[in-house]
């Protein structure tokens, strides 16, 4: 399979954003991709850095106005799409949520985003109900796709859910960033650590995983479109609480069931890119590591426990 991705720097304007979008997406699919995957929240700004109900004006329903457009792109250019949304599911009920528009422009499945952070600079759980859908992948033309979003990357339950549901390959729209009162170093550990714990789900599920971050900073105070293109913070970046503005660390990857590097993406830039992994390579890595064999089922019952005293 090959498959497409767009790192992408955001803006304030939704119109441009879509448009650079559709774009990319024409481009990749005229390279031969046959999967899109984009960035969680691809639409805007990553509006989650403050608590503001004027933000809940950029939910829409699902299907809407956004899955027409890329509903049109994916069966104009022949190609499945991953999306990520801001779910208006009624008045004062929102989520978090990827739509996979299959090559014919119809909708293949959704999935909402079950684990919801709420973090200084991070906070989703003002905007977005956990999700109510579970953990399942989506049969599409080109296999079936586990698709995950951004927190739900660090947790090995997710991840195995899909996997033992029959998942061809692991996919986090993602949206995560340097906290910019951290020293380098810790942002390094950070970006790393948010890496290799995806490369363990690969290596654990015998599956190859594609995980696409934005890049370059946003503010919800200043229209960050000056900068945002690989260009650092402002000088006048915040020392305190993320609420001035985020640095986006890019860096999206694509690893196969080894946890081996197949691609990774720069931490600074944009970037348009397609990868060829070969699906069948995962049943040859699970005859050589069966640990689906080897999972002692009888014995897990106190993992759904929060926590054993």
């Amino acid at each position: 399979m090959k498959i497409g991705f767009l790192q992408q720097h955001n803006t304030a304007d939704i119109k441009n954003n879509i448009e650079r979008l559709a774009d990319g997406i024409a481009d990749l699919a005229q390279r031969g991709a046959e999967l899109i995957v984009l960035q969680e929240l691809h639409n805007s700004l990553y509006f989650c850095q403050v608590e503001d109900v004027d933000n809940f004006d950029l939910a829409e329903p699902i299907p809407g106005p956004s899955t027409d457009i890329y509903g049109e792109l994916a069966k104009r250019y022949q190609v499945v799409i991953v999306t990520s949304l801001f779910e208006r599911r009624a008045a004062g009920l929102y989520h978090n949520t990827a739509v996979v528009i299959e090559r014919d422009g119809t909708i293949a499945g959704r999935y909402r985003k079950m684990h919801i952070p709420d973090d200084p600079g991070y906070y989703e759980k003002f905007y977005f109900t956990p999700g109510d859908l579970g953990f399942h992948p989506i049969q599409t033309s080109v296999g079936r796709l586990g698709v995950l979003v951004c927190w739900d990357q660090w947790y090995p339950e997710a991840a195995r859910l899909m996997a033992l549901q029959g998942a061809d390959l692991l996919i986090y729209p993602t949206a995560i960033g340097y906290a910019p009162e951290d020293t380098p170093d810790e942002q390094q550990r950070q970006r790393r650590a948010w890496q290799t714990v995806m490369r363990g789900h690969a290596v654990a599920n015998g599956l190859p995983v594609v995980a696409v971050n934005r890049v370059g900073w946003e503010s919800p105070t200043h229209d960050p479109s000056p900068v945002g293109r690989g260009d650092a913070a402002p000088e006048a970046s915040p020392t305190g609480g993320g609420l001035e503005g985020a640095l986006f660390w890019g860096t999206s990857f694509v690893c196969g069931p080894q946890g081996e590097i197949i691609y990774e993406a720069s931490e600074d830039d944009e970037e348009s890119i397609i990868v060829e992994l070969d699906l069948a390579h995962s049943e040859q890595v699970r005859r050589w590591w069966p640990f689906f064999r080897d999972r002692r089922i009888d014995q897990y019952g106190d993992i759904t426990r929060r926590f054993i005293d």
